[in-house]
């Protein structure tokens, strides 16, 4: 039997330096592509793609390795669009991006915070692919024209254009002014201490009038309902009305795509997120955005034992 030959010092020292600045720019990486699908698992699968295209290369021949990884990364999640888009089209009931938690007090990566809201992800569904990934490449980090035209094998014009486009479809759809974190935190207690008391009448005073709940549970959870409930008084009344089944969960308050937001634990495991969209100066809640999918809490840690820390 034959024994393949070990690797050369010098073919350790390329693989040892490929994964050394393929490891200095992960985070870059799973920020503009997770920003460009909104799901965690399709994101390390691209993120492994651009791995494998990097690892066989000659480093010597790439220029800007920077530029080199990211426009590898930004065209394998165009690709993945397609299959991500063809399973969004038979997902039982509303699709919502799956959410970053972290505690309230992590120092999360600097990068990882470039991650923008759930509600913005949302928003950013409305946008054809091409679209979504001028505007994260733009407006989120801040890549220049020419350098997304190089990237995407478009001309800067017709990049200016796609983000001209892109940027006034989100305008639209959503105020750039956001509401100061302290305040964000405040409303989301009093709104979870009145949802889970069953207090209508705090409801009613902190939903805005075309408030809307958004529930994803993948068809495996029993929370949610199949499609968006719209306006102050509905939102109200399904929200008293499940008061009760809320017995026995415990909430625990964690930063979600860098808001404050809630995990919901059952016993030991995640049960559920919710977020809260609230509109600056008014402080009344205009989207609720509750992910109870386990296959999209599969990345929260179970809830430690009673004297852990």
């Amino acid at each position: 039997m034959n024994t393949p030959p070990r690797p050369g010092r010098g073919e350790r020292t390329k693989a040892d330096t490929a994964s050394q600045v393929f490891g200095e720019h992960r985070e870059l990486l799973f920020s503009i592509v997770y920003n460009m699908l909104g799901s965690v698992g399709d994101t390390e699968d691209v993120l492994q793609e651009t791995w494998l295209a990097w690892s066989g290369r000659d480093l010597a021949e790439i220029g800007n390795q920077r530029a080199y990884l990211v426009r590898v990364a930004v065209n394998q999640a165009l690709a993945h669009q397609k299959a991500l888009r063809r399973r969004k089209e038979t997902y039982p009931g509303p699709w919502l991006p799956e959410p970053l938690v972290a505690d309230t007090d992590a120092a999360e990566p600097a990068v990882r915070a470039e991650s923008v809201s759930i509600a913005m992800l949302v928003v950013l569904e409305t946008l054809t692919p091409l679209e979504r990934a001028v505007f994260v490449l733009h407006e989120v980090f801040a890549y220049q024209h020419n350098e997304i035209a190089a990237m995407l094998d478009r001309s800067p014009a017709a990049v200016r254009q796609i983000a001209h486009r892109a940027r006034e479809h989100v305008q639209a759809r959503r105020p750039r002014a956001r509401i100061d974190r302290r305040t964000h935190q405040e409303v989301t207690e009093r709104f979870i201490g009145a949802a889970f008391g069953g207090d209508l009448v705090a409801l009613m005073e902190m939903l805005a009038p075309e408030v809307t709940l958004w529930t994803d549970n993948g068809g495996k959870s029993a929370a949610g309902v199949p499609r968006p409930i719209r306006g102050r008084d509905k939102v109200a009344r399904v929200l008293v009305a499940n008061a009760e089944s809320n017995e026995g969960m415990d909430i625990q308050y964690r930063q979600v795509n860098g808001d404050p937001s809630v995990v919901v634990f059952k016993g030991a495991a995640p049960f559920a997120v919710m977020v809260l969209d609230v509109a600056p100066g008014e402080e009344q809640v205009r989207d609720i955005y509750f992910v109870s999918n386990p296959d999209k809490l599969a990345s929260i840690p179970d809830k430690p034992a009673r004297g852990q820390s």
